[in-house]
């Protein structure tokens, strides 16, 4: 089905968010992102292609045929799906597809009036910029790349080796967190860190509803909200049930997780293993919470991350025990606890179920994450590209080119 709708003038300049995740999964950092810079500017957000193939497996036969690739989302914001080849680990195979790619964006570009004036790429491995004629080139750094290509069993080296590619070829590197913007500073490279936000006004709601009246742990209890995976420390979680608190896991099981590791983590009496929960209904599983667990390893890619849940966890008035990460440290503030073994971690979490929530802790939690919103970010990554001293996109009132 083709859900284009001619917009009713030309939008103009546009934004152009080459994304690494498809529009319609859970609101990761590039849909909210492209969302927040949509209330400024007009934005085309790209999904990474997808094969024939690959989408009648998950769709059904009904999905082989479509009458187009653009979709208007919203006032200034449109998304285009581009279609691929299937195989993207084969020699060529990404090359190809970011043509291909390139092509159809300047397709959506044309029906919908607009060019390209800035390309803010995250896709690391099918990138279009540079192929779009685009007068900015920004590399949207989100994680530390070789560290996610381990985590998803994907070629380390070609990872690496793409991550150098567009770095040098940005005119500018935003990243999102301080040892990735520090690694990709040198020779000669811009890099400005421009860290993941959080959806405040969302996870704020968490004062105002009735908790998941699927939950039926006793208060107080501590909640992990994320994928279950490989980078989360098992050890540091058993602990902490051990020592006699309760525990909320919200999240589906990662494909590459220690199932039985997790298995047993949730049949532990105190625990409760919720599952996959939209991301609307989110709030609902915090309200009733003490404290916000983000319990990773130190890998490398954890170290190279921007943890979303933390900010999140602030947004909704709780007080955040983590490890020691450099986005934790970044953040820092009077309500990130920071903890690396598992005993420092428990008595952390202890201490603070004991303490309970109060009012006033919770609404300087919630002020501190309106510091950290999607759209103050947004506005981070204009005044970047206005710095370059390229024509910056016209401005938006209210969302509307």
């Amino acid at each position: 089905m083709d859900r284009f709708e001619a917009p009713e003038r030309p939008i103009g300049d546009v934004v152009v968010v080459s994304a690494a995740n498809r529009w319609e999964g859970i609101p990761m950092a590039d849909q909210q992102m492209a969302a927040a810079l949509a209330r400024r500017v007009p934005v085309l957000y790209v999904d990474p292609p997808q094969s024939v193939a690959t989408r009648v497996r998950s769709l059904g036969v009904a999905s082989a045929v479509r009458r187009g690739t653009v979709e208007i989302l919203g006032p200034g914001l449109a998304r285009c799906a581009p279609e691929g080849l299937p195989g993207l680990g084969r020699p060529g195979i990404a090359a190809v597809n970011a043509r291909l790619s390139a092509l159809q964006i300047r397709s959506a570009l044309r029906r919908l009036g607009g060019r390209a004036v800035a390309c803010l790429e995250g896709n690391v491995m099918v990138p279009v910029m540079g192929r779009l004629g685009t007068l900015t080139k920004v590399y949207w750094a989100q994680d530390d790349v070789e560290g996610m290509a381990e985590l998803i069993g994907g070629d380390a080296g070609a990872y690496a080796r793409a991550n150098r590619r567009l770095a040098d070829e940005a005119d500018i590197v935003l990243a999102a967190n301080p040892l990735v913007a520090e690694s990709l500073g040198g020779g000669g490279r811009r890099s400005v860190l421009i860290p993941f936000g959080c959806d405040a006004q969302h996870f704020g709601a968490a004062r105002d509803v009735e908790p998941a009246p699927l939950i039926r742990l006793e208060r107080p209890y501590a909640v992990f909200m994320g994928h279950l995976g490989e980078r989360i420390d098992t050890g540091i979680l058993e602990r902490v049930v051990d020592d006699g608190a309760r525990l909320l896991l919200v999240g589906p099981l990662h494909p590459r997780a220690d199932t039985r590791a997790f298995d047993r983590l949730a049949q532990r009496p105190g625990v409760q293993w919720v599952g996959a929960v939209d991301f609307d209904q989110l709030p609902r599983y915090l309200a009733a919470a003490s404290v916000g667990l983000v319990p990773y390893t130190h890998s490398r890619f954890n170290t190279g991350s921007f943890p979303l849940k933390a900010l999140e966890y602030l947004a909704a008035g709780l007080p955040v025990v983590s490890t020691s990460l450099p986005a934790m440290e970044w953040i820092g503030g009077r309500d990130i606890h920071l903890a690396d073994t598992p005993e420092q971690f428990s008595a952390a979490v202890r201490t603070l179920l004991a303490a309970g929530r109060d009012t006033a802790s919770d609404e300087r939690r919630r002020t501190f994450a309106q510091g950290h919103t999607w759209d103050a970010r947004a506005g981070a990554v204009l005044e970047a590209l206005e710095s370059l001293s390229a024509r910056p996109p016209r401005s938006m009132v209210g969302g509307q080119p």
